[in-house]
């Protein structure tokens, strides 16, 4: 919780406020700690369909491809994957039309060979954090 004060932290941990402090600093410095963010409840804001889609990409263009997917509208992840499917887009739409849009765009790219999308159910876990 980044709004949780360092001496609640360091309260409910049972060491100093410097120790706190010194830990935050230590991480932040060496990329551990990257930001604070806000955690956003997506379906909120009308983004109630998830959609999880393989890419096969063509012989050796893989990188690049991966960073073109990953400016499109609703994307949240881009992974390399092991597999049937060279890369993993994970993105959120407001309708279908929105999710048959953006795979019809993916299926344009000149580097991509052909698609597997998945839309998510039911979600029983997303955890953001890292356990440290």
């Amino acid at each position: 919780n980044a709004r949780k004060s360092f001496r609640d932290i360091a309260k409910e941990l049972q060491v100093s406020l410097t120790t706190v402090s010194n830990r935050v600093k230590a991480m932040e410095r060496a990329g551990v700690i990257q930001g604070y963010m806000p955690m956003i409840d997506a379906t909120k804001l009308g983004y109630d369909i998830m959609a999880v889609i393989g890419i096969k990409v063509i012989h050796g263009k893989i990188v690049d491809t991966e960073k073109d997917l990953a400016k499109g509208p609703g994307v949240f992840a881009v992974f390399d994957s092991t597999g049937e499917w060279d890369a993993i887009v994970m993105a959120r739409f407001k309708s279908r039309t929105e999710l048959n849009a953006f795979v019809k765009n993916v299926l344009d790219h000149e580097n991509v060979d052909r698609t597997y999308t998945q839309v998510v159910l039911n979600i029983t876990k997303d955890e953001k954090r890292v356990l440290v």
